[in-house]
């Protein structure tokens, strides 16, 4: 007996050292989440990435992988995005297939820490199907589905993080009444077009959520892809469109060039009608940081005014 004591006694001490430097780096047991914040959170696209820091506050550190003017959809993770996704604690993204080329190695960290897409448990039926029956993953453009999107942010910090469940929820409420509101704005402002007038025609079909919501025909050049070609035909096809309908301006996207929208243009001048481009919407990607537009709300409402300002 005294033998199995002696041989115990520097095996519990290793075991109360280990948990005293647990408890000292304030981690969460078997979590990886410290107690005491803050939070490393790598989110992919701006969008996500402003969820998370509106719903997380001072609990969250955040870097975004995807600034202003990147297309996610061609987006390759660079060896310091991988560093980047490696240090989280935790990991946002926007899935249905919106990070394309990242899809594989989001996957495979996903066994290793929380990984988590925030389009994931809306329901379908409120998704848009493409005509290859896959999802439109531009959610973001219907501000209500949004809503959605930043809900299942709050219950997955709150599930990693469940001592500081009540902040999140109050940040969550907080925000979600200020997108709301932001909500009732774009249908109002959208409404005082003339209905003949309300043909949105961009470089990529992006907009398909917010033509739903907001009661407007979208129009894209390409695809919901920017991967996908367009050719001669689109732009033909878009041409008699404007031509047919009297239609006076299209727009560009920030995320995207704007080579496309230029040949429309071209194409609709040798037809004798005159376009002019509507002004620069955000897309795929917010504004720079720091800037009104470089925050979901504020990108959003400029997307809106810059529509309503061309059309109207």
């Amino acid at each position: 007996m005294k033998r199995y004591t002696t041989w115990m006694f520097p095996v519990f001490c290793l075991i109360l050292s280990a948990m005293l430097i647990l408890s000292a780096c304030g981690v969460h047991g078997g979590s990886g989440i410290p107690q005491d914040g803050p939070i490393r959170v790598t989110a992919t696209t701006g969008m996500v990435a402003d969820a998370v820091k509106n719903v997380g506050g001072d609990r969250v550190e955040v870097t975004a992988l995807m600034g202003p003017g990147v297309d996610p959809h061609l987006y390759k993770a660079s060896h310091g995005d991988i560093k980047k996704l490696e240090d989280a604690h935790m990991i946002f993204y926007n899935g249905i297939h919106l990070e394309g080329k990242m899809t594989d190695i989001l996957a495979k960290i996903s066994g290793e820490k929380p990984v988590i897409a925030v389009a994931e448990g809306i329901d379908e039926k409120k998704l848009i199907r493409t005509a290859d029956n896959q999802y439109d993953p531009h959610l973001w453009f219907d501000v209500g589905l949004w809503i959605e999107a930043v809900k299942r942010v709050e219950t997955e910090l709150s599930k990693a993080d469940p001592q500081h469940r009540e902040d999140y929820r109050k940040r969550a409420e907080a925000y979600i009444g200020k997108l709301k509101e932001l909500d009732r704005y774009a249908e109002e402002q959208i409404r005082s077009i003339p209905e003949e007038r309300r043909v949105l025609v961009t470089a990529h079909d992006a907009f398909g959520y917010f033509g739903k919501a907001y009661d407007m025909e979208v129009v894209g050049l390409q695809g919901i892809s920017t991967a996908s070609e367009y050719g001669l035909k689109d732009v033909q096809r878009i041409v008699k469109l404007l031509v047919d309908r009297e239609i006076k301006a299209v727009f560009v996207e920030s995320s995207v060039p704007n080579r496309s929208i230029q040949a429309v243009v071209k194409g609709t001048e040798e037809k004798g009608h005159k376009i002019s481009i509507g002004g620069e919407l955000f897309s795929d990607a917010m504004g720079k940081e720091g800037t009104v537009e470089g925050t979901y709300v504020g990108m959003v409402r400029h997307n809106v005014d810059t529509i309503v300002s061309a059309l109207k």
